[in-house]
């Protein structure tokens, strides 16, 4: 699978015009983004980076509908929205799974739909049929703490892409994840959205993350976090392991890490 071209005549899926925001702290104004401004291309990967404390999440609440920002604009598919314009027209998924833990997994998996206004019974057919996919046959009437971290991701993003909607913002969906759980699901994702395709926006600390997942990355600054550095990403996805260990990786790694200010000096281009 390769990225939608944003140069091949179609518009972009999503669009983000100069957007600022600030927030008030013990009565203190804190800007907290800055004419933030980028696009999506339809089935485009993009990941965003960035310190702590740089807008990361703020940016998705705003994208999604969640927070107005103070100046800016968001487009989707071309057309200029407001935030109540934009609440329920993408799928976003946080770093917590949010599983109500009184609801078994199917039932978990359903609720979107139900929300949506499909009947209980119906919902719970749908997802049934997702779960061999999403590696959770078996564990249908499982309750969240009957059930591994991995595996309550897994019921999240299921939950997440049975809303129907094409653009998805995730925000640090494997961080609480160990290191060997968290690669599992990072292929696992990638071998996903090779299936059921979908314009993806992630949020993730993980710079070795974003390499591996993402057709483009963002690099926001220190807060007010603006967009300093892009990161284009050639290799086709689904990509394999061996790619981690390949010298293209290690040279956007070391890249990346130093416009984060974690490295000395940035590696040749």
């Amino acid at each position: 699978m390769t990225a939608a071209s944003i140069e091949d005549g179609d518009r972009p899926a999503l669009e983000a015009i100069d957007l600022t925001a600030t927030f008030v702290e013990d009565r203190r104004r804190l800007q907290v983004l800055r004419d933030v401004t980028f696009n999506l291309g339809r089935g485009e990967f993009v990941s965003i980076i960035g310190p702590s404390g740089s807008g990361k999440t703020t940016l998705l609440d705003i994208l999604s509908g969640l927070l107005e920002p103070d100046s800016g604009s968001v487009l989707l598919d071309g057309v200029a929205t407001t935030a109540t314009g934009r609440l329920g027209r993408m799928a976003y998924m946080h770093q917590r799974d949010l599983l109500l833990p009184w609801r078994m997994a199917i039932d978990n998996a359903a609720l979107g739909l139900e929300v949506q206004g499909m009947a209980r019974s119906e919902a719970r057919t749908v997802a049934r049929k997702q779960f061999p996919a999403f590696g959770l046959q078996g564990f249908e009437e499982r309750y969240p703490a009957q059930l591994s971290g991995g595996m309550r991701q897994r019921v999240a993003f299921l939950r997440t892409l049975l809303t129907g909607q094409p653009l998805l913002l995730l925000d640090e969906p494997f961080g609480a994840l160990d290191a060997m759980t968290r690669a599992t699901s990072q292929r696992w994702l990638q071998a996903l959205l090779a299936e059921h395709p979908r314009t993806v926006l992630l949020v993730t600390h993980d710079v070795e993350e974003a390499i591996f997942l993402s057709d483009r990355i963002l690099v926001l600054s220190e807060r007010p976090g603006t967009i300093r550095f892009i990161e284009a990403i050639d290799e086709q996805r689904p990509r394999p392991r061996s790619f981690l260990t390949s010298p293209a990786f290690s040279t956007m790694r070391a890249r990346l890490l130093a416009e984060l200010g974690l490295v000395d000096e940035p590696a040749p281009i």
